[in-house]
């Protein structure tokens, strides 16, 4: 990330928060704004800040803390958020060490904190209600809002050409960086077997995708389904070195 980019994105946030703050009503006990907005305002904050501040830094703390989609806190992001331009535009904040971040490092950082996403997507004032992942177009919407923060030109569902007489979709390429992102939940029926026979089928079709360089498979398996994750990952990437990356989160 360099300068442009980081004002870019947080000229972004601020306008959402703009739109997070315009939802303020009033209860009986203090002012609010609209929930589902802010929680994906919040955490695009977040996600934003630590591409390039210390985890430790008093503005990540702050709005990591927060807990309740009352006004006051919104108005606090906000102010974070026009703080943190100011000082991106005194070059108070510089990005010399960000530059040569690669997108495997930012895609690395997404899969993996993935699952501490979604479990604080739960943590709602009051059990409001939020962002459930049920199935893998729950996955899809929160890791689409994330790869925002990053890269410019997402395509979904993009079309794949016919492999074994049948055609597929593609759930997101990065057309820039010629990375095709595919999207699984594991469920009932849905574990080891099931998973590794999908995603050799998915390595051979994306072979031939025109736009594909790289193709990153992401597993979703928050009820831990997959018995040896660490073992159906060596064995997919082992036999396709630099076209293949697998991320099965939590993996523990």
């Amino acid at each position: 990330m360099d300068k442009n980019i980081a004002l870019k994105e947080v000229n972004s946030l601020i306008k959402e928060g703009e739109i997070v703050l315009a939802s303020k009503y009033k209860t009986d006990l203090m002012d609010l704004v609209q929930a589902d907005i802010n929680v994906a305002w919040r955490t695009k904050i977040i996600f934003f800040l630590k591409s390039f501040l210390d985890d430790t830094t008093i503005y990540i703390q702050t709005i990591e803390k927060i807990k309740h989609n009352d006004y006051k806190n919104a108005a606090i992001c906000m102010g974070i958020l026009n703080n943190v331009k100011d000082y991106i535009e005194k070059d108070v904040i510089t990005f010399e060490k960000e530059i040569n971040i690669k997108e495997d490092d930012v895609l690395d950082r997404l899969f993996t904190r993935f699952h501490k996403v979604a479990k604080q997507l739960k943590n709602r004032y009051s059990d409001r209600d939020t962002l459930e992942i049920n199935d893998e177009y729950d996955v899809q919407d929160l890791l689409h809002s994330l790869l925002q923060l990053y890269f410019d030109d997402i395509r979904p569902e993009e079309c794949t050409a016919s492999y074994a007489g049948s055609s597929g979709r593609v759930d997101f390429l990065l057309k820039n960086e010629k990375i095709v992102i595919e999207v699984k939940k594991t469920r009932k029926g849905l574990a080891d077997k099931e998973v590794g026979n999908q995603l050799i089928e998915d390595i051979d079709r994306y072979k031939s995708h025109v736009d594909c360089e790289k193709l990153v498979c992401f597993v979703y398996d928050p009820e831990e389904r997959i018995s040896n994750a660490t073992g159906l990952i060596n064995d997919l990437e082992k036999n396709h070195t630099g076209f293949v990356k697998i991320y099965i989160q939590p993996n523990n």
